[in-house]
């Protein structure tokens, strides 16, 4: 939608060409349901929050950054609101607001939009020793002549909305490569039992850090979400991308901070504290004040010590063990999730075949690539979306 709108302000004749029986299907479950659609960051800062590829965005970012998107939707007459973490928002908080305003400027603009149209093959011919771009064909035999074709077809994940990978094909088609295809901002599946038991708890301010063997691969903190496979949440969905490639080889160990505020000397003392208040009770009934009601179980299994044991009657040793399994509350990540909850796909259309100042193809000529399709993939925070809005402008108004 936004190349379209980006290449009918130049003056082209569009017509967007879409496999579902409406525009925009994807961006229905952004942000949950409420479109996450950019970030209010400084521009410098977008690039910080790319995972894969981001020199290449060069061009793309300073062409048509986050503040251009917000222009434009204010323009056609949406608001938006900045959030937690410079999220922006639209006000109503519903994503079908952002589609259909985007549709309403393509209207505006003349483009024609053709729906339950599925694009099956890109037509190239041979003229002076260069491949080019003529049309597509769709899955009924039916021809489109073009002068220009953008290839705006997202990855793999959430396949349900039209995701199923025809870029790729079309890519490879033409003498594209496709580098290595993997979900990403994606739960984890853990090896350890007592997950299941935490299923639905959601921990606000957590240390997460992820190691392959003694080496860390990545750290963060804030939400993380148990599930009755494993782990989700904001902290755990960016680790996917940062560490998807190294999962697949063999399993990673995941280490949660549940009191990353304190120190273990300071726990120790907190802890100290509720068991003075607590003296003649039982173990199990003196964490409710430290830890989420869920989490107790599991915790006194994890550290060792008898529930029952009186709190007056617990061992510095023990209570140092109490510490460290609060501290370094570990579980073994064995492999990503699917497609069908992955948010983004992480490879493409490799970036080597594509001029960053264009989006135009180095193959094929007047043949373009934005957004999922190609190797570029970001972390959570409508930086996604920023990066499907500046590659889609970019390559709308760079059509010669």
């Amino acid at each position: 939608m936004m190349a379209g709108i980006a290449a009918a302000q130049c003056g082209h004749n569009v017509i967007i060409l879409e496999k579902n029986e409406k525009a925009g299907k994807k961006i229905y479950i952004t942000g949950k349901g409420r479109c996450n659609i950019t970030n209010a960051c400084d521009v410098e800062e977008l690039f910080d929050n790319v995972v894969s590829n981001k020199k290449f965005l060069y061009s793309a970012f300073y062409g048509f950054n986050n503040s251009d998107v917000v222009k434009l939707l204010s323009d056609a007459g949406l608001e938006t609101k900045v959030e937690r973490g410079n999220r922006v928002f639209p006000v109503s908080d519903r994503a079908g607001d952002v589609i259909s305003t985007l549709v309403r400027v393509l209207k505006k603009l003349n483009v024609k939009l053709e729906y339950e149209t599925n694009v099956s093959k890109l037509i190239t011919d041979s003229r002076d020793g260069e491949e080019y771009v003529s049309g597509v064909v769709d899955d009924r035999g039916r021809q489109y002549e073009a002068d220009a074709v953008i290839v705006a077809t997202g990855g793999l994940s959430y396949p349900t909305t039209g995701s199923t990978g025809d870029g790729y094909t079309f890519a490879k088609e033409t003498g594209h490569m496709v580098t290595q295809l993997s979900p990403a901002l994606v739960p984890f599946n853990v090896a350890e039992e007592d997950v299941k038991s935490l299923q639905g708890l959601a921990l606000k301010n957590s240390g997460v850090a992820i190691y392959d063997g003694k080496k860390k691969l990545y750290e963060d903190f804030g939400e993380l979400l148990f599930t009755h496979f494993g782990v989700s949440g904001p902290t755990v969905l960016s680790a996917s991308s940062f560490v998807a490639k190294k999962i697949k080889e063999h399993p990673l160990k995941l280490v949660i901070d549940l009191k990353p505020g304190l120190s273990a000397e300071q726990l120790d003392t907190r802890i100290l504290r509720d068991f003075e208040e607590f003296t003649n009770r039982n173990f199990n009934n003196a964490l409710d004040k430290l830890l989420p009601k869920s989490l107790i179980p599991v915790i006194i299994n994890r550290c060792g010590i008898d529930e029952y044991k009186k709190v007056h009657e617990i061992s510095r040793e023990e209570r140092m063990r109490l510490v460290n399994t609060i501290k370094n509350f570990e579980f073994t990540l064995t492999g990503l999730r699917g497609y069908n909850e992955a948010i983004v796909t992480q490879g493409g259309v490799s970036v080597k075949d594509i001029d960053p100042s264009t989006m135009e193809s180095k193959k094929v000529k007047q043949l373009y690539f934005a957004g999922e399709v190609l190797d570029l993939d970001a972390v959570t925070g409508g930086f996604n979306l920023q990066i499907a809005w500046s590659t889609g402008h970019l390559a709308g108004v760079s059509i010669s």
